[in-house]
C-alpha cells in the first residue's frame, strides 16, 4: 500500500506547502539494507561520572568499526554525528541528572537525519538506594522526549543493562547496540530494552546472525509473516513457515522464495500442538526459536459481537501460542539457548473501539510475556514480544480514509511502518547473540501518541 502523502512531501512542491502549512512532515527514514554499514557517521559516546558501561560500549563499537568521535569535536559546530550514546549508568540521584543536559543540549541539532540516541543505564529495581533508582527511572522520560523533538527519523531508545554479571554483558549489550544504531529499528523508538543476564552467543558472521537456527513462523503466508520470512531466511536462519490451508499457495511461494519448508496446519484444531511438534522432531530434531505471528481480527463493538467473534479471536491469537508452547517444551524441543517471539499489539496496550476481542488477545500475550519469560529464563530460553502499531498491509489499506490518515501520522515519524520493519525487530530478538533479553515489550510503532 503507497502513503501517497509521504512520497508526495518528498517533492519541492510538497516541501513547500508542508513548511507553509505546518503540516506533518513524514521522513525518510533509514532501513537497512545487507552490505550497509552499521551507522553513516561518527558516533559520539559520553559518559556520567562513575558510569560503568561507556567501557564496553566503546569497545564494542570499535569493534564493529564504528568511528568514534574525538570529544572535543563535540564542540565544533559544523560536526555532525550519526548517534550519540550515552551511558547515565553513574546517576545516582536527581542533582546528577544534570549531566544529561550538559551532553545532549549541545548537541540537540548535530545529528544525522535517521540519526540514533541511545541512553544506557541500570535497572532501578538493581540499583543501591531509592535516590539512584528514581533517578534511574527518570532517564525514560528524557528517551521518550528526544524521539518526539529530535524529528528528521531520528529514534531514541533506553537500554537498562543490568549490573549482575558484567563479565557477559559485551555480547548481550553488543547485540541490541547493533540493532538499535543500525537502519533495522528504523521504526521503533521511545523504547525501553532490558538487557539480563541470559546466555548470549555471538554470532561468527553478524551479516549472518541466524545462521544455522531452526526458525518457526506461523502465519507466514502474506504480510507480516511473509516479511518475517524472508529477513529471517537473509539473516541465515533455516524457516520453516506455517499457514492454514486456505493459504497453501501463498505459503507454497513464500516457502520456495526464500528455500524454506512450508507446513498447512490450523492452529486451533485440537491435534495441531501435537502434529507441529512431531513434524519439528522429525524434521529438525528441535527448533530454535518460535514466532508466534498468527492472528485474526473480527470486528465489532462489545454490545454488537456474537460469541464466536470473541472466541475465535481469543484462540487464534493468544491460547494457540500457549498449546504450542506447552508442548514444544513439554518436549524438549526448545533447546537451552531457544527464543520465542510472540506478537502482540499497540492495541494491547492502549485499547481500540471494536477490537475489545482483539485487544483482549493482544494484551492477553503481553501477560504471557510477564509471566512465562522468567520461568524459561531458568531454561535458558527468552521470551519477548513486539508491538507493531500501524503497518501498511492489506489489513490496514481496508480502514476507512480518515482512520488511516490518523494512524498514520499519530506517530514521531508521521508515517506507518513497513512489514519489514515488524520483521526486522523480530529478528533481533531471536539472534542467539539476544539470549539476555528476556521478558520485554517492543513496540515497533514509530513512537505512537497512542498507549504507554
Amino acid at each position: 500500500m503507497t502513503d501517497r502523502y509521504a512520497s508526495f512531501v518528498q517533492t519541492g512542491a510538497g516541501r513547500a506547502l508542508v513548511k507553509r502549512l505546518g503540516l506533518p512532515d513524514p521522513p525518510r527514514l533509514r532501513r537497512h539494507t545487507p552490505g550497509d554499514p552499521l551507522v553513516p557517521g561518527p558516533v559520539l559516546l559520553g559518559s556520567s561520572a562513575g558510569g560503568r558501561i561507556a567501557e564496553p560500549a566503546g569497545k564494542i563499537l570499535t569493534a564493529a568499526g564504528v568511528e568514534l568521535a574525538d570529544p572535543v569535536a563535540a564542540h565544533d559546530a559544523d560536526r555532525r554525528f550519526a548517534a550519540l550514546v550515552y551511558d547515565a549508568s553513574g546517576i545516582t540521584d536527581s542533582a546528577g541528572l544534570r549531566q544529561l543536559y550538559d551532553f545532549f543540549h549541545p548537541q540537540a541539532r548535530s545529528l544525522l537525519p535517521s540519526g540514533r540516541v541511545i541512553v544506557l543505564g541500570t535497572p532501578p529495581a538493581e540499583c543501591g538506594s531509592p535516590r539512584e533508582a528514581t533517578a534511574q527511572r527518570a532517564l525514560e522520560g528524557l528517551t521518550r522526549s528526544i524521539g518526539k523533538e529530535f524529528g528528521r527519523g531520528v529514534t531514541a531508545q533506553l537500554v537498562y543493562v543490568t549490573g549482575e554479571g558484567d563479565a557477559g554483558t559485551p555480547v548481550s549489550l553488543e547485540s541490541t547496540l547493533r540493532f538499535l544504531l543500525s537502519g533495522r529499528s528504523a521504526y521503533v523508538s521511545g523504547q525501553v530494552v532490558r538487557v539480563g543476564t541470559g546466555t548470549a552467543v555471538a554470532p561468527a558472521d553478524w551479516d549472518r546472525p541466524l545462521s544455522g537456527q531452526v526458525v518457526l513462523v506461523t502465519g507466514a503466508a502474506r504480510g507480516i509473516g511473509a516479511a518475517l520470512a524472508k529477513v529471517l531466511a537473509r539473516d541465515g536462519a533455516q524457516v520453516v513457515a506455517l499457514d492454514i490451508p486456505a493459504a497453501g499457495d501463498e505459503l507454497a511461494a513464500v516457502a520456495n522464495d526464500i528455500g524454506g519448508s512450508a507446513v498447512q496446519l490450523d492452529l486451533t484444531a485440537p491435534d495441531a500442538p501435537t502434529r507441529l511438534a512431531e513434524h519439528l522432531a522429525s524434521r529438525h530434531g528441535r527448533v530454535d526459536v518460535v514466532v508466534h505471528n498468527a492472528g485474526i481480527t473480527r470486528d465489532k463493538t462489545l454490545g454488537r459481537m456474537d460469541a464466536d467473534r470473541w472466541d475465535s479471536v481469543i484462540d487464534v491469537n493468544l491460547s494457540s501460542q500457549e498449546r504450542i508452547n506447552d508442548v514444544l517444551l513439554e518436549r524438549d524441543l526448545i533447546p537451552a539457548g531457544g527464543r520465542i517471539v510472540s506478537v502482540s499489539s499497540i492495541a494491547g496496550i492502549a485499547g481500540n473501539r471494536g477490537q475489545t476481542n482483539y485487544a483482549t488477545s493482544k494484551a492477553g500475550v503481553i501477560g504471557l510475556v510477564d509471566s512465562l519469560s522468567p520461568v524459561l529464563r531458568g531454561r535458558g530460553i527468552s521470551l519477548n514480544a513486539v508491538a507493531p502499531g500501524f503497518i501498511e498491509t492489506r489489513l490496514t489499506a481496508r480502514i476507512p480514509l480518515t482512520i488511516r490518515e490518523a494512524g498514520r501520522r499519530m506517530n514521531s515519524m508521521a508515517q506507518g511502518g513497513l512489514p519489514v520493519d515488524v520483521a526486522e525487530t523480530i529478528g533481533w530478538l531471536s539472534w542467539p547473540a539476544t539470549g539476555a533479553v528476556s521478558g520485554n515489550v517492543v513496540r515497533v510503532c514509530g513512537q505512537s501518541l497512542l498507549g504507554a
